[in-house]
């Protein structure tokens, strides 16, 4: 288990956009207008980042970053980033030191309160990432007396991180095929690295059908049971669960 990780944690999957999504059914459509329509406000505090979530545990940013700024401001908090676009970039942390890497979409890199960095493009493309700040605020994990198994490990899922803070997973969906059903105990901030629906289908056999699209974060609560069915597109996603 890490306790701390300045870096990228490399993933193998790829899941790059090939264009501007979109929905391929009207049931669809109509859900994506209203779920962007019901967004949070956007307020502008990262660089090159507008803020798509605000509660009492988390921060989320879409941040596009641009050039040219010198060094990195440090974070007030901790924080979660999950590359949103493949290839190299240039990584300058708080005191102007500059490296060049290169990362994969859905690469996941944690850094501690007082640490920060901002990215610059090498080459055509312009980094792109999901930056989660966490807030102090401390909820424990549920005690499961659901019956079923907790939202993760389940099969096919893949831990690629993990400290005191958070465990960031890495899961793709296969069409057609229902996971097991399963009780969430954290609150997780979902990045989603396709585009496609989800059927939920909680144990009383309620069915809501969820669209989301490549780059799309969310918050979700803990305390819930359900299914869910890849019914349209595709689904990988990295799901950070707060601890």
């Amino acid at each position: 288990m890490h306790t701390r990780y300045s870096g990228w944690v490399r993933d193998s999957g790829r899941g790059r956009p090939s264009g501007r999504p979109f929905f391929i059914s009207a049931c669809a459509i109509v859900a994506f207008v209203a779920l962007v329509a019901t967004r949070t406000s956007l307020a502008v505090s990262v660089e090159g980042g507008k803020q798509i979530v605000d509660n009492e545990r988390v921060t989320v940013w879409d941040v596009i970053w641009s050039s040219g700024h010198g060094a990195a401001q440090p974070r007030p908090t901790d924080t979660v980033t999950v590359a949103l676009n493949d290839g190299p970039i240039r990584v300058i942390d708080i005191m102007g030191t500059e490296k060049t890497i290169t990362r994969n979409v859905g690469d996941v890199q944690f850094e501690v309160r007082g640490e920060g960095h901002r990215e610059e493009s090498v080459g055509a493309a312009v980094p792109h990432d999901i930056l989660i700040e966490l807030k102090d605020t401390k909820v424990a994990p549920l005690a499961n007396t659901s019956g079923y198994p907790n939202a993760f490990p389940r099969p096919g899922s893949r831990k690629i991180f993990e400290n005191t803070r958070v465990v960031c997973w890495d899961y793709t969906w296969t069409p057609g095929v229902a996971t097991p059903m399963h009780f969430h105990d954290k609150d997780v901030v979902v990045t989603y690295l396709e585009t496609g629906v989800l059927a939920s289908t909680t144990p009383d056999k309620q069915v809501v059908n969820n669209p989301h699209y490549f780059g799309f974060a969310k918050f979700n609560s803990r305390d819930r049971s359900h299914t869910e069915t890849l019914i349209q597109g595709k689904g990988r996603a990295v799901i950070v669960e707060l601890k």
